[in-house]
Parts: structure tokens; C-alpha cells; sequence
């Protein structure tokens, strides 16, 4: 048990410092709040209008992709320090596992997952027609505020 009495201790300070943080900036913080210090700020520019709802998925689909590739690292990296006494069998399986995860990167990239900015532009081109165009085909949420999009033939037709 003496062996773990650093390690308590160092727990035990740092739920103090964690406690006594909190209760000291409730006690010394001012309490004035108003309009202008509860507004969002971005570099400088007051918002105009409120934000869209939408955001860019895309982000956390290439964050998801970091995390695979990152979980393929750490089950490697055990296997690679005693592959030579797991024999065929650990060889099969670890080839198995490495073919899914690059089946699943091949299937992200063939999507285009990873493709930003002109080479986007460059794949999407000749898929759509260029009648179409983002206020016509994409659904906003929170409309309350914006101006309505424009009508498509189909709801000009009803």
C-alpha cells in the first residue's frame, strides 16, 4: 500500500486544486453581465444575423477516419512485438484486420471524403447540371428570420 501513497496523494491534491479553483472563482468573479459581454465575438465582427443551424459534416467525418487509422495503430503496435510466437495464425489475422481497414479508406477516398476545395469542384462538376444550385436543392433549417427560398417547379406546379 506504501507504494501507492505518491500516487494518492498527487489525486488527492489535485481534487483540492480542482475545488478550491472553482470556489475561489465563484467567490472573486465579477457579476455584471449584459447584452454585449453574452453576444458571440469573432475577431472583431459583430453578426448580423443569426448563424444557419447547418454545419459541415465533413469535419467530423475526417476526424472519424483519424480515430480508425489511429485504433489500426494501436492494435498493431502490440502485435508487432510478438508476432514471431503468435505464427499463422496471428499473420492471418492481423492481414484480415489491416484488409478491412483499408477496404473501409479505399471505400472513404472513392466517395471522396478527403477531396477539399478545387479538386471537389473539379469531381462534382460534371455530376450536376448547372441550373442547380444550393438554394434550390438544399433544405435550410431554421428558416425564422431569412428569406424564403426560392420555389422549385414542383411546388410552383401544387
Amino acid at each position: 500500500m506504501g507504494q501507492y501513497l505518491p500516487i494518492l496523494a498527487m489525486l488527492v491534491l489535485a481534487i483540492l486544486f480542482a475545488a478550491i479553483s472553482i470556489v475561489v472563482s465563484k467567490v472573486l468573479a465579477p457579476r455584471r453581465p449584459s447584452a454585449s459581454k453574452s453576444s458571440p465575438y469573432e475577431c472583431g465582427i459583430v453578426p448580423g444575423r443569426d448563424v444557419p443551424e447547418r454545419f459541415p459534416v465533413k469535419f467530423f467525418l475526417v476526424a472519424m477516419i483519424f480515430i480508425v487509422f489511429d485504433i489500426e495503430v494501436i492494435f498493431l503496435f502490440p502485435f508487432a512485438t510478438v508476432f514471431r510466437s503468435l505464427g499463422g495464425f496471428g499473420i492471418a489475422a492481423i492481414v484480415i484486420f489491416s484488409a478491412a481497414v483499408f477496404e473501409s479508406f479505399v471505400y472513404l477516398i472513392s466517395n471522396g471524403a478527403l477531396d477539399w476545395g478545387p479538386i471537389k469542384q473539379l469531381r462534382r462538376s460534371g455530376i450536376t447540371s448547372p441550373a442547380r444550385t444550393a438554394s434550390s436543392t438544399i433544405r435550410l433549417v431554421g428558416l425564422e428570420g431569412r428569406d424564403p427560398a426560392p420555389a422549385t417547379s414542383s411546388e410552383e406546379a401544387a
